[in-house]
């Protein structure tokens, strides 16, 4: 009996190994620049007055999100549930077999270092649309300010 090793499009199952193992080594550039982080992506800038991060998380309950400072390092945690049904419940009976599954499920875990000058008293979260916005404030004395001359 022969069973074939690779599915039907041997050229999509090579490119989606070619891109599994750039993104192993962080060896290549992407549209987002080096190196790739993990679940959910980031944004992270700010101005004179705050750091802004903003983390893409579709399909994520605000709820189960866990966002911690603790010592200038955030942390951003939770679980997201698979969202395609893995055909047990089906009404045949039977199980449904799935060929591609590109969406990630289960725990994650971001953690990055704030500036020295962002305040741990002043910040906030809001989530909207699958994207998550943290500001944290800067300490007022960090601050740029004009000095005038007497």
């Amino acid at each position: 009996m022969y069973r074939s090793l690779f599915p039907r499009d041997i050229f999509a199952e090579v490119d989606r190994l070619q891109r599994e193992m750039q993104q192993a080594m962080d060896l290549s550039p992407s549209i987002r620049g080096f190196g790739r982080g993990g679940f959910p992506a980031l944004n992270v800038g700010g101005t004179e007055h705050a750091v802004q991060i903003y983390a893409f998380a579709p399909g994520v309950d605000p709820q189960s999100l866990e966002i911690d400072l603790d010592r200038g390092v955030l942390t951003i945690a939770g679980q997201r549930t698979a969202s395609v049904d893995d055909g047990r419940n089906s009404a045949d009976g039977k199980q449904a077999t799935v060929h591609i599954n590109e969406r990630f499920s289960g725990e994650f875990r971001r953690v990055l270092s704030l500036p020295e000058d962002a305040d741990p008293e002043a910040i906030d979260a809001t989530y909207r649309d699958g994207v998550v916005r943290i500001t944290v404030q800067r300490r007022a004395s960090s601050r740029p300010r004009r000095i005038a001359i007497q």
